[in-house]
């Protein structure tokens, strides 16, 4: 089996460099999800990677086939739209098997892939029903078969749940990767949301303005972000002004926001002694406390988001700061006075003045 490429891929539309270098490799019947804010280019780098967007610079390979130079039909991808275009006046079976005649397969061969590919998709039966008799998941699956059904050797897939209503979306999600890890094809997945990519992709690539800041597991985003964009665009946190009283790849740093002793951190690169910069801390990392207790800053509550077994809770504290703490069960009310610190075992991200932005 071959690997899919992507090898230092640059585009501009006129003065806006939309991909700067971008280079990614999967390995065969990997899901890759390609995260990152609107504008991120993750989208355009689909498109490049389907044909229907010629780069500037750089390569698309499937093994060591070169397919960049190839028109969309002749690259043997497989494309799910974001609103999957399917056409109403035609039956499920008249859907997936719409590409098929243009490769002059006999009407057997057709109706066989069309069956196999529903059966894929936990639709098998379905041939002879209309779209519009269908949910929005199964609308989701049936353009997904129509994608597998001419047998390509990779799929891509553009935002493919982002018409779906929350509820929906959350079962067809949970659907969707069921199916993409039992069919075990080579997939490239775009959207930007959070959630989405962690269950999808096995590993997640970030893009941020154009290039790509990190790829790696979705546990090892969240626990390790290379930069601050990935910090900010990767879970929730607070930034926090800090210094250094120690440096190397842990160093320690003194921070206003969370008084007492200097605050053992982990940094992406050896940081100097007195450097400056700001400590990244996810809102598990910290807890409310009793007024007085050791370690423990004042504070007032702004806001609380009450979310069944948890609550978001946002804290100002001296000098304006704001940090946002995960608590369990009912938050504590707007305007109530409280106390938070740093959990005992926390290590809080530190970024430098010169670490990306």
């Amino acid at each position: 089996m071959s690997r899919l490429v992507v090898e230092r891929i640059a585009k501009r539309f006129g003065a806006v460099a939309v991909l700067s270098e971008v280079s990614l490799a999967l390995e065969p019947g990997e899901v890759v999800a390609l995260l990152g804010p609107s504008g991120s280019g993750k989208t355009t780098l689909l498109r490049i990677l389907a044909g229907f967007e010629s780069a500037d610079s750089g390569e698309v390979r499937w093994g060591e086939e070169r397919v960049d130079f190839l028109p969309p039909e002749r690259r043997g991808f497989g494309m799910v739209f974001q609103h999957y275009a399917l056409f109403p006046h035609l039956t499920v079976g008249g859907n997936v098997g719409f590409g098929l005649e243009s490769r002059r397969l006999g009407r057997e061969e057709i109706r066989r892939r069309v069956a196999a590919a529903l059966a894929r998709v936990d639709l098998a039966g379905f041939e002879a029903r209309r779209v519009g008799e269908l949910s929005g998941g199964q609308q989701q699956r049936v353009a997904l078969a129509r994608a597998l059904a001419p047998e390509p050797r990779a799929l891509l897939l553009d935002e493919p749940l982002s018409n779906l209503d929350p509820t929906l979306r959350e079962r067809t999600r949970r659907e969707l990767a069921l199916r993409l890890r039992e069919i075990g094809i080579t997939t490239v997945l775009v959207t930007h949301e959070q959630e989405e990519a962690f269950e999808l992709g096995e590993r997640v690539a970030v893009l941020d303005r154009g290039r790509l800041a990190q790829v790696g597991r979705p546990e090892d985003l969240y626990a390790a972000p290379a930069s601050r964009a990935v910090a900010r665009f990767v879970g929730r946190g607070s930034f926090l002004a800090a210094r250094t009283s120690a440096g190397g790849t842990a160093p320690r740093a003194e921070c206003e926001a969370l008084p007492g002793a200097s605050v053992e951190t982990i940094a992406a690169r050896a940081a100097a002694p007195g450097e400056r910069g700001e400590l990244f801390v996810r809102p598990e990392e910290l807890e409310l406390a009793a007024a007085g207790e050791a370690g423990a800053m004042p504070g007032e509550v702004v806001t609380a988001r009450f979310a069944g077994p948890v609550s978001w809770v946002v804290v100002r504290g001296v000098g304006a700061v704001e940090v946002e703490i995960l608590v369990a069960g009912a938050p504590p009310r707007p305007g109530e006075r409280v106390a938070y610190r740093l959990r005992a075992g926390s290590r809080p991200r530190f970024f430098g003045a010169e670490d990306e932005a």
